[in-house]
């Protein structure tokens, strides 16, 4: 039950002068917020003094001419903003001198300048003078330790006063917003309506927000009713506030009908409609409500042109791009950062970023959200050394990090395979503390794992006191990737003693079962990923698809890989690639053929895969009309595994001489991958004339590589050269490699050698 306000303030106007000259006056609604917080002339603050009592019974002419004295030279310190003097001279002046308003006046002016220590002197002054924290007093209190940033002593004292104005209840729901304690800010909302206080136009903004981010797309709905039970659905602020909470929740046809019934739009409006359907992936839809606020002249703002800018970015619209662009420099909006950056992102993502830079170094004062942006920028592109050249240039302008900018760099660092770099940048992050951050140590052992070290991402890892998913799920796609499969699954049996795996974990752990060829391990996996409802996840049916494959298993995979209803472009490349590496060359090609029939255009790695189907299978008419389609109908530049491919299926089917002229007429530098393709196709054919040729090439580049003296010497056995094949074995053993009694050579411990057939598998692959 509420408590009444205090009955020592005689008149209502006593309210309205307790806060002269607040000079920051929050949003609250102002039949409360002018009461309270209003401003009014010192002259008429003086005169309705008379109405606030003393904290003294004595009543003399004497006494009156002196407090009337002491508080206006209080009041005179306070227009002035001496809050020094101010409290000073409140901390002399006797119990007797000082009223109501002058209290209120100094709370006042420290929670304008947020000093706290002196607000606290004032709370002392006000306890040891007796006086109640009660009605404005108590208010004033409240205002000043929240607006000081003391939210727990601000409620200390909000829970000890009578609470009947919602500008009160207004502010601690707020400020627990801020924070993001969401939910005591709902909490403080159903007590305030327990306590019969009914909200306004200011409450319901606060509380659709705080609903919306926890997700609670039910309670929205029931706030919407009690809006319009209110007559508050007209208000522009509450109905906009309900547009971004149900976009927010996903309920966008919702969000569409209150914006169509709200009758007078503003600009807020517009934005929180093309902002939200670009939130939920309708940025075609942004673009229109965008086109129509210029149909019907309503002014734009600054948010309006980054909202639109983001769905042109998020579409690929270029040409519209710049015409925003065009119209943010008419509007002067050229010098806001917020508006530069998004421009960097935009011409990025639509694939001009040379445009991106122009706009970046036109930016007199540049944030360090401008340079992470344009380091992403670089990242996206490729051009990673170029993002590492801007990190340090950055840092040497005076500019610190982010965990943003810090977790970019170090992406970057693991995609060029730049380990030192990246143990620079480690160390970088040691010396500014930065190394303890959660999502920096997930980014750090993504980068040592990218790069092939995993003992150092391990030890990155086991430093972590409290582990995440990502944590995990980093460490065991590091194993994973990284051809340790064994360490992958001893790390995902200790991951389940501490989290439940996610669809994440399973997509990671998945392909360690394909390497070892472990069917049975894959089918527990398979049995934890049904019971625990994962199946229905793309990325986890492609990951089944695959590690089915690879198991052998290809006819478990063909069947889950029909029950996917919606297959993308890594669930028809999985499928072919199965089929190829089983020798299934026109299965392969007929997958590859429903996938086009499906409108989905295929990407360099669906090239590589079919590619490795027709040589797996020695269809040279095929192979070779896929190789030429690639550039001409699909737009793809072919790259050194493509080649390779080609190499390999030429020299499979016995076109050597045909694969030697295609190697030297590549456009691209040859590797050692490329020449051992035909040297083992020199082998298969027995050409040893030509195997001499090549060999020479393979030497050159890779000389310390046995593998390719190896080979050469089978083909001489094979040949019966025995002669040569005797000086071949004395170069083989200078070379570390013993023979076995079955007459293979193994080499002693040469970790290259196995890294160097994983690169070779993988091409294939």
């Amino acid at each position: 039950m509420l408590l009444p306000m205090a009955k020592s303030i005689t008149h209502f106007s006593t309210y309205q002068t307790c806060n002269s000259s607040y000079k920051n006056k929050p949003n609250y609604g102002k039949s409360n917020s002018d009461i309270f917080f209003g401003k009014s002339s010192t002259t008429r603050l003086l005169a309705l003094n008379l109405d606030v009592p003393r904290s003294t019974s004595t009543t003399t002419i004497g006494c009156v001419s002196a407090l009337l004295d002491e508080n206006a030279e209080i009041r005179k310190l306070y227009e002035m903003g001496d809050l020094g003097n101010a409290v000073e001279l409140l901390r002399r002046a006797r119990k007797c001198e000082i009223d109501l308003n002058t209290y209120c006046s100094i709370l006042q002016l420290c929670a304008e300048h947020k000093c706290l220590q002196e607000g606290k002197m004032v709370h002392s002054i006000v306890s040891s003078n007796g006086m109640r924290v009660e009605g404005i007093l108590g208010a004033k209190l409240v205002f000043m330790y929240v607006s000081c940033g003391e939210l727990r002593q601000g409620r200390l004292i909000f829970d000890q006063i009578p609470n009947d104005k919602v500008f009160l209840w207004n502010l601690m729901m707020s400020e627990y917003a801020k924070v993001g304690d969401y939910s005591e800010s709902i909490h403080l909302f159903r007590k305030m309506k327990s306590f019969g206080v009914t909200g306004n136009s200011h409450t319901f903004p606060c509380i659709l927000k705080c609903f919306a981010v926890l997700g609670r797309v039910g309670e929205c709905k029931m706030i919407h009713g009690s809006i319009y039970k209110l007559g508050l659905g007209s208000h522009n602020t509450v109905a906009n506030s309900m547009i971004a909470a149900y976009f927010r929740c996903g309920e966008v046809d919702s969000a569409h009908k209150v914006f169509d019934e709200l009758a007078d739009r503003d600009v807020v409006s517009w934005n929180s409609m093309i902002s939200g359907s670009v939130m939920n992936g309708f940025s075609h839809d942004g673009l229109e409500f965008f086109i129509q606020m210029l149909i019907l002249r309503v002014g734009v703002d600054l948010a309006t042109l980054v909202n639109a800018l983001v769905a042109c970015a998020s579409i690929g619209s270029l040409s519209l791009g710049k015409a925003l662009h065009g119209i943010g420099v008419k509007a002067s909006f050229s010098s806001e950062v917020m508006f530069s950056n998004t421009l960097i992102d935009m011409y990025s993502k639509c694939g001009d970023l040379n445009g991106g830079i122009r706009v970046f170094e036109k930016i007199v004062q540049r944030s360090l959200v401008s340079w992470t942006i344009i380091i992403a920028c670089y990242v996206r592109e490729g051009l990673y050394d170029d993002a590492i050249r801007l990190f340090y240039e950055m840092e040497s302008k005076g500019i610190s990090p982010d965990v943003y900018s810090v977790t970019g760099i170090l992406h970057a660092c693991g995609c060029s395979n730049s380990l030192d770099k990246g143990r620079d940048v480690h160390n970088y992050l040691r010396k500014i503390n930065m190394d303890l951050s959660l999502l920096v140590c997930n980014a750090l052992m993504d980068m040592y794992a990218k790069c092939g070290s995993t003992e150092e991402a391990h030890l990155v890892f086991s430093q972590i006191p409290v582990k995440d998913l990502v944590s995990w799920n980093t460490m065991i796609g590091g194993y994973s990737k990284n051809s340790l499969p064994n360490d992958a699954l001893k790390l995902f049996a200790e991951m389940q003693k501490e989290s439940r795996p996610d669809d994440i974990s399973l997509v990671c752990i998945l392909p360690t079962c394909g390497s070892l060829a472990a069917l049975k391990i894959g089918r527990e996996i398979h049995g934890h990923i049904l019971r625990n409802g994962y199946s229905s996840d793309l990325h986890v049916a492609n990951a089944l698809v695959d590690m089915y494959a690879k198991c052998g298993s290809l006819v478990q995979a063909q069947l889950l890989f029909d029950m996917i209803p919606e297959k993308d472009l890594i669930s028809w490349t999985t499928m072919i690639a199965g089929y190829g590496m089983h020798g299934f060359g026109s299965k392969a090609i007929a997958a590859f053929q429903k996938m086009r029939i499906a409108g989905i255009k295929p990407n360099e790695i669906t090239f590589t895969s079919i590619l490795h189907a027709c040589s797996q299978s020695g269809l040279l008419k095929e192979g070779l009309e896929f190789f030429n389609s690639m550039e001409s109908k699909c737009n793809i530049k072919p790259k050194l595994e493509h080649y390779a491919c080609m190499v390999d299926l030429l020299a499979r089917t016995g076109n050597l001489s045909k694969a030697y002229k295609f190697i030297e007429a590549m456009p691209v530098k040859p590797d050692a991958i490329i020449w051992g393709s035909l040297l083992r196709g020199c082998r298969i054919h027995h050409d040893v004339k030509l195997a001499e040729k090549v060999a020479e090439h393979v030497f050159e580049l890779e000389p310390e590589n046995t593998e390719y003296y190896v080979l050469l010497a089978d083909i001489y056995a094979e040949a019966e050269k025995r002669e040569v094949v005797k000086k071949s074995q004395e170069k083989i053993g200078k070379k570390g490699l013993k023979k076995m009694e079955n007459g293979a050579y193994i080499t002693n411990g040469d970790k290259r050698d196995k890294k160097r057939k994983e690169r070779s598998d993988g091409h294939h692959r």
